[in-house]
């Protein structure tokens, strides 16, 4: 039997393969997949190479438009939040064909409008990078910091930077910020008005709220998405969401209220996470990303602060539209600027 590619699978068998699977992450899922087709401006699509009804190779890419009309073609990408899986088991070499003409397909008969996909490795893909580089998608480094929740919550902190382990016991010791667990939606819309604040003074595209009411409304019955707000009084200062899959906490979306920053909420919200991971039984906690290691990120400098150890499983791209692309960058520039 030869190696087919499919646009649809049965979600038992999907789930199943991404649940079994060693690298298998939250956003192969199709929960996640749910999630981002009930977000404005994101079209989730299927890519799987099967043989005989068995999944050999997986690919979720999301096409995300930050402007419809006549700018929709320099304002789209397409983004594979969880990379790809292949099988690599027994049939390793059998996985990696498939993977090779899955690649292929995908770059043939995707429609041109996303000027680039990005594959977000979330796991060492080593091993398949000939592959990649062979049909075009260019590895380039992307740090990550993982950290260790198979321990005591006593080391966990003894693990911490010096002085954020100094900060964090005087804002305990002040005992202003209150924790709490965001369950409903107009908690989940609080969280979302910090987030727009922070990404605002980023300068950096936010999702559209559509995102975290779908994540309320599909992950959070089945517990793989948790909302965590910090307030002072009745003032919530601070917002994290995590998402959870198998043993694994992924850090991904934070926002804060700079003028209570005194306080160390973020500070305070993370030891809670990490906490209540540990609590529940957690082995990881993955920040989600730490920027280039030869470009200045902030966000990495507070990620740093936590001792977890830092990984370099980059990201690999392909761009569809080489022209295009660059012209798009001009303007994603420019976007950012007026944000």
């Amino acid at each position: 039997m030869t190696i087919t590619i499919v646009n649809s699978l049965p979600e038992d068998q999907w789930r199943h393969f991404v649940e079994k699977h060693p690298a298998g992450n939250v956003f192969h899922t199709p929960e996640m997949f749910h999630v981002f087709s009930q977000t404005k401006g994101f079209r989730p699509e299927l890519w799987a190479a099967t043989k005989q009804r068995r999944i050999l190779a997986l690919l979720l890419p999301v096409q995300i438009t930050l402007m419809n009309g006549l700018l929709r073609r320099f304002t789209t990408r397409a983004v594979a939040y969880g990379s790809l899986l292949y099988e690599a088991g027994e049939e390793g070499e059998e996985g990696e064909e498939a993977l090779s003409q899955l690649l292929q397909t995908y770059r043939r008969e995707t429609d041109g409008v996303p000027l680039f996909t990005e594959l977000r490795n979330l796991s060492n893909l080593e091993t398949i990078q000939s592959i990649l580089r062979e049909h075009g998608f260019v590895y380039e480094n992307y740090l990550n910091y993982l950290i260790n929740l198979k321990l005591s919550t006593d080391v966990l902190f003894e693990n911490f930077g010096r002085r954020t382990r100094k900060n964090i016991r005087r804002g305990l010791r002040q005992g202003e910020v209150v924790i709490e667990e965001a369950t409903e939606r107009d908690q989940v819309n609080v969280c979302y008005d910090l987030l727009c604040r922070s990404y605002h003074k980023a300068h950096v595209p936010l999702a559209d709220i559509s995102l975290f009411q779908a994540a309320l409304e599909i992950l959070h019955p089945k517990g793989m998405v948790r909302f965590t707000l910090a307030r002072v009084d009745q003032a919530a200062i601070a917002a994290s969401v995590e998402l959870l899959y198998k043993d694994v906490i992924y850090g991904w979306y934070g926002g804060v209220d700079r003028t209570y920053s005194s306080r160390v909420p973020n500070e305070l919200l993370m030891l809670d996470i990490l906490k209540w991971g540990v609590e529940n039984g957690y082995s990881l906690y993955d920040f989600g990303g730490a920027g280039k290691s030869d470009e200045e990120y902030g966000v990495r400098d507070f990620k740093a602060k936590f001792g977890g150890e830092l990984v370099c499983y980059g990201r690999n791209t392909y761009v569809h539209s080489p022209t295009l692309f660059r012209l798009s960058k001009q303007g994603y520039r420019f976007l950012r600027w007026c944000l």
